[in-house]
């Protein structure tokens, strides 16, 4: 069973929100942020990468910059952008961006089912980023970033989430970038053990982006023993058919001593090649390469494909382990200075841009990892290759905060 609780959320001012909620901050540079905050002392920005308020070239994980941001917040909060509720509730998000819609459950989720494994993992963490989500959680006593999760859709709560989207929202705006955001509160007593009732018939619960939050969020938990802790942690759930992955692509800085016909040759071995090809693939298995200002279309063998182990038949894995080790000498992606990785949401367009101006040799475009992979995955206790999925649209900090 999945345990969700309502919660009292702090929230921004209606008319405020437009001005307070920002990306995530692992979606950008801090000098991006900079740009991004820049003349609007309301923007999140100055909580979530507070460094920002701080002399260029501050190290971001020194104490001054959680400081700073536990100083922001309580601002936030004292001139009343931010307001607490004054009472538990669910709460409904939507999404809308470029004529996509997905809707989720705003919950406070189990820290024990997490660490439980009820809620499922499928990427590994890292030590140094969990401890900046710790010191940042700690500093503010906030959850202000959710866990992105996901589940098998419900019929019967489909039809409530859709009932409940007809009625006036609390919050609804539309970012610089054109994503729409709306919210809802789901406050009566039949409602709310209505959405406990068919969360707890659900046996998993799947992470699909935060795995460094959730992490954050179960050492916490442990630290505390129970004490000062509400055991939850915040999370947006959405089901499984409105998800929307784009795929991860890869840049390469050389070729590591061969020359692009060689290369080609090469690849001869591992694919089905149409030179002069397309810059999206259009299907599983299916790769794009642009080099010498033109794209390939590759398609892994059969024999490559012809796999039952869902890691090992994944797109990722196959490139990695038939291309990107044996010819580009890349073996760990997570450490390689040899590569790099462009959101799908930066569009083709990007990759072109990154391999004319010199800066890499040549790049591979992907086709996106699809929802049941990840969750077939997880389910095994499997652990996907590193940048294996892309969650477009990005959940917006402060939309709702979980003060633990």
């Amino acid at each position: 069973m999945s345990t969700l609780k309502p919660f009292a959320a702090l929230r921004p001012k209606p008319e405020l929100a437009a001005q307070i909620c920002e990306l995530p901050y692992d979606v950008m540079s801090s000098e991006e942020a900079r740009v991004l905050a820049d003349g609007n002392p309301l923007s999140f920005l100055h909580v979530s990468k507070p460094e920002i308020d701080l002399p260029t070239g501050t190290d971001i994980y020194s104490s001054a910059v959680y400081a700073k941001g536990k100083e922001n917040f309580a601002e936030l909060i004292s001139t009343g952008a931010l307001k607490q509720d004054d009472k538990a509730n669910f709460y409904l998000y939507r999404q809308v961006m470029a004529g996509h819609s997905q809707v989720g459950l705003v919950a406070a989720a189990s820290c024990a089912e997490y660490l439980a494994n009820i809620i499922k993992k499928h990427e590994l963490t890292r030590v140094d980023k969990e401890d900046d989500r710790v010191r940042h959680i700690e500093a503010l006593n906030s959850q202000t970033g959710p866990v992105f999760l996901t589940y098998r859709a419900i019929a019967a709560f489909d039809e409530f989430v859709a009932r409940k989207a007809t009625e006036v929202p609390a919050v609804d705006f539309t970012g610089k970038d054109g994503v729409r955001h709306t919210s809802w509160v789901i406050a009566g007593a039949d409602d709310i053990s209505f959405v406990e009732g068919q969360f707890a018939a659900i046996p998993s619960l799947y992470i699909a982006d935060g795995h460094h939050r959730s992490a954050a969020a179960g050492r916490i938990f442990k630290s505390r023993n129970g004490a000062g802790h509400s055991g939850q942690f915040l999370t947006v759930i959405f089901p499984h058919n409105q998800m929307q992955i784009l795929p991860y692509n890869r840049v390469l800085k050389d070729l590591n001593g061969l020359t692009p016909p060689e290369l080609l040759k090469k690849l001869e071995e591992t694919f089905n090649i149409v030179r002069m090809g397309s810059a999206k693939p259009t299907r599983k298995h299916e790769l794009g390469l642009f080099m010498n200002k033109r794209w390939h279309t590759l398609t892994f063998k059969p024999k490559l494909t012809n796999v039952s182990d869902p890691i090992e038949k994944l797109d990722v894995t196959l490139l990695q382990k038939n291309v990107l080790a044996p010819l580009f000498g890349i073996d760990d992606p997570r450490t390689s200075k040899k590569i790099n990785f462009v959101g799908g949401i930066r569009g083709t367009a990007e990759l072109e841009k990154l391999v004319n101006s010199g800066e890499y040799a040549c790049a591979f475009s992907m086709f996106p990892t699809s929802i049941e992979d990840l969750m077939q995955i997880a389910d095994a206790g499997g652990i996907m290759p590193p940048k294996s999925t892309w969650f477009e649209p990005k959940l917006r900090d402060a939309m709702f905060c979980h003060m633990i």
